[in-house]
């Protein structure tokens, strides 16, 4: 399916300006300074291929989510310094996105230069698919690039819409590299594969759980989502996290996995608290036994040996979701203990696939973003290009 992506390798930018939709979409703390940067980081390559070319570029973004209109802690002029930082280049900014003064500053960009337009959420037009907005949006530049992998699983103005206003369209390298390497799990995946699910809601997985029970050797599931498991199967799980309305399909989904061949791993024992704080009173208890008044948070060290044992033996590797509350530091080791499970695997020739959302975040508080095979950038995305749907953002590209 990726194949059919041009990518900016295929075009020779000089004289020409990229309008470039990028994923900046960064943490930012409340003196509005980027904590990190890693997308950013990401889009640097296709931006310095253009500018070596001899082309301008033009950034397009959305930051947060604005509830209507322009609010200055979601302007993308906060990501101006960090940006230049990583570019080591001058980054100019326009406080529109559409309209008269962008198109005379676009108009007026030099090759080499950069601009960065304010973020395209204060626009509702923009969430909306909004025709006339993209169109607005395409006169800015002569070919349209998207390297924004985080967004194209939604049919927006910018990632989807705005592609038929160019004659000239492709996907960044940051595209093409997550497309390529979530097809190498999906595709042409060296067993054992092992794939691990964590988080908080069994119902955003379903689809993925489903597919890869088709596909994958042993299937791993900590978080949130375990408990809905111990209950469907009789376990007492005090107060933990549970979908009432999930235990039927829980049970299913340990039958699919039996009749499949997969070996479903679930955890045997829990890190249990009094409260949901991480000054809250820790204990140890089975997974299908947690007393009442108390909930499970973490995966025990019982469950992180059994896991961490399968992980390590596996040739390919997918993870998505921690295994417990890991922003609280009493309740990290089972996410860390899966982290390092990981990187172990990759050490010993294992191909590695980190999704996005909060398993990228894990990966990186730990410091092993390096040790892995690829982080992705987008968790939404990911798992629907894995889930087997077309994404607009791509789509858009080959139409």
């Amino acid at each position: 399916m990726n194949n059919q992506v041009k990518t900016v390798d295929q075009v020779n930018f000089k004289g020409k300006k990229a309008l470039i939709r990028v994923d900046f979409n960064v943490p930012l703390n409340d003196n509005f300074e980027v904590t990190d940067d890693t997308r950013i980081q990401a889009a640097i390559p296709t931006i310095k291929k253009i500018l070596g070319d001899g082309g301008a570029v033009i950034l397009m973004s959305h930051l947060g989510r604005p509830k209507g209109g322009k609010e200055d802690k979601f302007s993308l002029r906060h990501v101006v310094s960090k940006l230049e930082s990583a570019l080591g280049t001058k980054v100019k900014f326009v406080d529109d996105c559409i309209g008269d003064e962008v198109e005379k500053k676009a108009s007026e960009l030099k090759d080499g230069e950069v601009l960065l337009l304010e973020n395209l959420r204060f626009y509702k037009e923009e969430t909306a698919g909004d025709e006339g907005f993209a169109e607005k949006l395409s006169k800015l530049g002569d070919i349209y690039v998207n390297d924004a992998f985080g967004t194209a699983h939604r049919a927006h103005a910018s990632t989807a819409i705005i592609a038929k206003f160019f004659d000239e369209k492709v996907g960044g390298y940051l595209l093409n590299a997550e497309l390529d390497n979530a097809d190498k799990v999906l595709d042409s995946a060296q067993k054992p594969y092992t794939a691990i699910m964590g988080g908080a809601k069994i119902s955003d997985k379903i689809l993925i759980i489903e597919k890869l029970l088709d596909k994958v050797d042993n299937l791993i599931i900590g978080g949130g989502m375990s408990y809905t498991f111990a209950k469907a199967q009789g376990g007492k799980i005090g107060n933990s996290l549970v979908e009432e309305d999930k235990l039927e399909l829980a049970l299913e989904l340990i039958e699919k996995a039996k009749k499949n061949g997969v070996k479903l791993l679930l955890p045997s024992d829990s890190v249990i608290a009094d409260k949901f704080d991480n000054e809250a009173s820790k204990d140890t208890a089975p997974n299908n036994d947690i007393p009442d008044g108390w909930m499970g948070l973490d995966i025990g060290e019982e469950s992180r040996k059994t896991f961490s044992e399968v992980i390590k033996n596996s040739k390919t590797v997918l993870w998505n979701g921690p295994m417990g509350v890991f922003e609280m530091s009493s309740f990290e080791g089972g996410t860390k203990a899966i982290a390092e499970a990981v990187v172990e695997a990759t050490k010993n020739g294992a191909f590695s696939l980190i999704g996005g959302g909060d398993s990228a975040a894990a990966v990186n508080k730990f410091g092993f973003g390096d040790d892995v095979s690829y982080v992705s950038t987008g968790g939404g995305a990911l798992l629907e290009h894995m889930e087997g749907k077309v994404l607009p953002g791509v789509k858009a590209l080959s139409e």
